[in-house]
């Protein structure tokens, strides 16, 4: 019996702890509000490779993925989700994510599938100086553009 006292005495424990800790979901002005002008530094979650950003205020996102660094990245946001588009109109690619946020970690899920993406921090400013690196492209703002995802226009 006091077995089955401590064990459900330390479920209640670890239901109280996530309670207290529940994520929130962000909406896209919340999103923009913490990404503009800092730094997003996680992990992925299928291969624990590492990124980090620098969310420029004009759409570009300056710094490297699976340490592959950006050359042409930009991000915007939507009515409940950030979205990241990679390449020219004619062969771009588009990934949008929602946001959720508990304490100081943000994690990051596929839309639509709601499958966790990565686990991330933000980084106040540009501590990495990715700004002052290479970031000449432009952003045009038209995640519709990318090949298959005229729907997100509609949205």
């Amino acid at each position: 019996m006091r077995r089955r006292t401590c064990i459900a005495v330390g479920v209640i424990g670890l239901l109280a702890a996530t309670a207290a800790t529940a994520a929130e979901r962000l909406n896209g002005e919340q999103i923009r509000r913490i990404f503009e002008g800092n730094t997003v530094t996680g992990l992925y979650t299928g291969s624990n490779l590492p990124f980090s950003e620098y969310h420029h205020p004009d759409s570009r996102a300056s710094g490297h993925n699976r340490g592959v660094p950006n050359n042409d990245a930009c991000w915007i946001t939507t009515a409940d989700a950030v979205c990241y588009y990679y390449g020219p109109q004619e062969k771009r690619r588009t990934y949008c994510f929602t946001i959720e946020t508990s304490g100081d970690l943000y994690v990051i899920r596929s839309r639509p599938s709601g499958r966790i993406n990565g686990l991330a921090r933000i980084e106040k400013g540009d501590p990495h100086g990715y700004a002052a690196k290479r970031s000449d492209w432009a952003c045009d703002g038209l995640i519709s553009q990318a090949p298959g995802r005229s729907r997100l226009a509609r949205r």
